[in-house]
């Protein structure tokens, strides 16, 4: 699902809520997910959606891990397939995962440019 980029709250709530040694965790997880000359992670954002009330049973907060290709923005299948390669290294370390959800995050997006992000889970 593609939505609107939203935030520009970087890392700072995230490490307070999880601890630093998370954050380090994701940081080394993400920073290895493509080539160098490929894509290059530039952090993750901490976002709480002000639309949905504070009284909800859902969480308010989800998670934007943010890349940026070397050359121009690749084709839709190619995008597609970047997307899904991020995604499916989340969800392969389940301990980051849990540390996630413990913390409050329902979900987990993915962005490579300031304007969409595309949702993992």
């Amino acid at each position: 699902m593609k939505t609107t980029f939203f935030a520009t709250a970087m890392a700072t709530t995230l490490l307070a809520a999880t601890g630093a040694a998370h954050g380090e965790n994701l940081d080394i997880l993400m920073s290895q997910v493509f080539p160098q000359d490929q894509a290059t992670y530039i952090g993750y954002e901490s976002v709480e959606r002000e639309d949905i009330p504070t009284s909800a049973t859902v969480e308010r907060k989800y998670l934007i891990v943010d890349f940026r290709f070397e050359a121009a923005q690749p084709p839709v299948e190619q995008l597609q397939a970047s997307v899904h390669k991020v995604c499916m290294t989340l969800l392969k370390d389940h301990d980051l995962i849990r540390q996630l959800s413990n913390s409050g995050y329902d979900m987990v997006a993915v962005a490579f440019d300031r304007r969409s992000q595309f949702d993992c889970l």
